[in-house]
């Protein structure tokens, strides 16, 4: 059985790539799938999470050992992972640059044994040079505790830490 399935990234404009991908192929896979398919090397730091229809983030499904407890799930396959009723993720790539993208599982399908696998089956929009802002939604009740001691959102943003204070 193969997955079909689209990769948007997060941007202002469309960027969508789909792609049919074994069931059987390992997290991992998907990775490169995704990375690759946006033009991406594949070689930075990346994580999957779990999404709801809202895509609202969930879990890290991370693919190497952090050392916090949550065993990598990178040999896991996709088939444990997606489902009809549990068919989105948030995949993030890049931690420095914070390149985000919605996947979801579109449809599933007979393999093709004349076909290899990961196959890129539909491409749209150009992926920008440099990534989004990601821009920070503050906590609710933190902007007011921010105003009572005289400080805005633009304050956080300077460094006003003096090493000396420290010790």
């Amino acid at each position: 059985m193969i997955y079909r399935m689209r990769a948007i990234l997060d941007t202002e404009t469309d960027v969508i790539r789909d792609f049919e991908i074994e069931a059987s192929a390992r997290l991992e896979e998907l990775h490169d799938a995704i990375s690759q398919s946006f033009g991406f090397a594949g070689n930075e730091m990346a994580s999957f999470y779990s999404s709801d229809e809202n895509w609202t983030q969930g879990e890290e499904l991370p693919l190497v050992d952090m050392g916090v407890g949550e065993k990598p799930l990178n040999e896991k396959p996709l088939k444990k992972i997606l489902s009809e009723n549990e068919n989105r993720l948030i995949y993030v790539y890049d931690f420095f640059n914070l390149w985000t993208f919605f996947v979801e599982l579109m449809e599933t399908a007979e393999k093709d044994p004349l076909k290899g696998y990961p196959s890129l089956i539909f491409s749209h929009g150009e992926v920008p040079e440099t990534p989004p802002d990601k821009g920070f939604i503050l906590e609710d009740g933190f902007e007011e505790d921010l105003m009572e001691e005289g400080l805005d959102e633009e304050d956080l943003d300077e460094d006003e830490f003096d090493g000396d204070e420290f010790y």
